[in-house]
This record gives C-alpha cells, structure tokens and sequence, in this order.
C-alpha cells in the first residue's frame, strides 16, 4: 500500500492478516473481528463504564483505550475497533445531542430547513483532540494488531438529525430528501464534510483502515441512493484514499444496494446476515473485498448451530473467492447483541482461525 506524505507516520503491518485480506493479499489464516465487539457483552466493560455515560466515555482517551483492548485481550481477534459512536463528530463539533440509553441519539434541534443546515456547525480536528489521543495510546499497545477506525456516513447521520433521533420509517428524512433535494444536498455535503475530517484526524494519529458505517441505507431504493446519497459516500472515500489503508463500507439490510455501494470506493463490502456471501460477491462485483456474516442472534443457538453457521459462511466466502472477491475478513452480519455470552465470541474466532 502507499501511503500519502500527509499521513507519514504509520505502522507497518505487513503481515496482518486483516489487511491482507482486504487489499487482495494472501494472509496466513482467515481474519476475523466483530462489530460491537468492545462492548456491551463483556463484563469487564460494564464494570468500568458503570456511572460513566456514553459519549463521556468517547471522550476519555484512557477510558477509550482499555475499552478497545479488552476485545483483543478476551477473543484475540484480528483488529482492535475504536471505541466511539457515529455521533461524536456532531457532538464534538457543537450539535446539541446525548445517547439515551435504551434509546440511542437524541437530537435537541431536528435539521429540518435550509437555515437549519446553514447552522449545522462543522468539525475541526482539534474538536475531537481526544480521540486521537486514544489512537496514539492504542497504537503503543496494540503490538501487530491493526486498529480500525471509523465514522457515520453521510446519509445516517442525516437521518438522526431530520428525525432528531432513532427512525422506524425515516419519514421526515425521505420527505426532505424528495421534497427539498437542494436542501437535502447541502445537508449531506456538510455532513460529508465533517465525516471526511473526523477519518482524516483519525488517519493522521495512525489507523491502520476505516470503515464507514451507513446504518440506515437499507431503508432506500436503489434509485434513491443513487440519486440522494451516492455522491457524498463517494466523495468521502476519495478524500480518505490518499492514506492508503483498507476502506470497509457497511450497512443493514442493504442487499438490494451492494452492487450500487460496491461503486461508492470502499476496498471491502460488508454484508449482513441476509444475503449469502456467494451471492453479495456476485452482487458486488469482482475485485473487492468481502466482509461478514454471521446472523449475531445465531450466538444464542448453542455450539453446534453456531458452528454450522461458520462453516457454511466461510464455504460461501471461498466460492466468492474463487469468483473474482479479493478476499474474506469474517464478522457478523451486524454488531454483538448485549447479552451474548463471550465466551462463544471466542470460539468463534478459534474456529474461523481453524479454516
């Protein structure tokens, strides 16, 4: 990979499985890591973050720091995921929001007009001076083990913002975006704009791929993101290319969309659980990257289903392979479900390291 003069410092982790696996190399065993993996399932993250809020805890670079080690220490996975929220670049920047527990984001002021998009303030990397700083800490511990960062897309963080917090139908959001496209533009482009400064801090303090995280995308057709949201992932996976690390794009319930967001500039795809990996290769198209995909609720089923499982997506992700996908990086078709016992995440990655 070549590395851009303004990101010159970074480590060298030629052999690490994951980043072979995503730029078409050969790694010498299957990687694995799972979305929500530092977090709500492990005991010992419930023990420090207990009285700590969430975007408290974002904001504290030790806390961030252990928080992301304990997965690597637990399941030995292939890559360390920050410890953050897709919203701490908003909250950074000035926007009047809190993560309600049971909930998730809540915004004060909805975006709901030109002028409130006009006010929508923007990111400077000095705003998120903390996160960086748990990158420099992660990056000292982490020994071979790449870090992953990552940020909300463009369209999801929109989302939150028209409908002021978590949406079942996205209705305030697609009727702007129908009914006021210039508006909607300008609102994507400013949200775009602080994604693209949030991964470039990110990058700069040293980490070793992103993924960009588009939630809610599932709930378009694929004229419509096409048409509305397209654009502005493009644009910030072109201002990020520049770093030379992995590029990971993923969504929920986004089968119908894989070919579409396969052309927005990622190296990997993720899948989720809905779509065989044959199938998304095939979707997608040759010379990317695969990443998934297991159902997390299949974690409660006991061993031998889960085993079945991991089998059958690895046999899937082979006949990808063997179709034109550059590569496989195992994980969930979604994030670890709260009261998922770890100790199956551990065998996970054992089996997946075994294959």
């Amino acid at each position: 990979m070549t590395t851009g003069a303004r990101y010159a410092y970074r480590r060298r982790l030629t052999d690490a499985p994951l980043l072979a696996a995503a730029t078409g190399g050969r790694p010498n065993h299957r990687p694995v890591w799972f979305m929500r993996q530092a977090g709500r399932s492990l005991p010992e993250y419930r023990e420090i973050r207990a009285g700590i809020g969430m975007l408290e805890s974002c904001f504290n670079p030790e806390l961030v720091c252990e928080i992301t080690m304990q997965p690597v220490r637990r399941h030995k996975v292939d890559a360390a995921i920050l410890f953050s929220d897709i919203v701490v670049p908003l909250k950074a920047a000035g926007v009047d929001l809190d993560i309600v527990a049971g909930t998730g984001p809540v915004v004060a002021n909805p975006v709901r007009s030109a002028a409130d998009v006009a006010a929508l303030p923007r990111l400077r990397a000095e705003e998120v001076g903390a996160v960086t700083e748990a990158i420099s800490l992660l990056t000292a511990e982490l020994g071979d083990t790449p870090l992953i960062g990552f940020a909300g897309a463009p369209f999801t963080l929109a989302s939150y913002l028209v409908e002021g917090g978590p949406s079942r139908n996205h209705e305030r959001t697609k009727a702007l975006m129908h009914s006021d496209p210039k508006t909607w533009h300008a609102l994507l482009g400013a949200l775009a704009d602080t994604t693209i400064a949030f991964l470039q801090a990110q990058l700069h303090a040293g980490v070793d791929a992103i993924q960009l995280f588009d939630s809610w995308t599932g709930a378009l057709s694929e004229a419509d993101y096409r048409t509305y949201v397209l654009p502005h992932s493009e644009r910030v996976f072109a201002e990020v290319a520049e770093a030379g690390v992995p590029r990971i794009h993923f969504g929920v319930g986004t089968g119908e969309l894989l070919g579409v967001m396969g052309e927005a500039g990622a190296d990997v795809v993720g899948v989720d659980w809905r779509i065989p990996l044959d199938e998304a290769g095939r979707r997608v198209g040759p010379g990317k990257a695969l990443q998934g995909n297991l159902d997390p609720a299949v974690l409660f089923a006991g061993w031998d289903a889960v085993e079945k499982e991991v089998r059958r997506i690895a046999g899937e992700a082979d006949r990808a392979i063997a179709a034109g996908t550059t590569g496989h990086i195992f994980n969930l078709g979604h994030g670890v479900l709260p009261d998922t016992d770890p100790a199956v995440l551990t065998d996970v990655v054992e089996l997946v390291h075994s294959l």
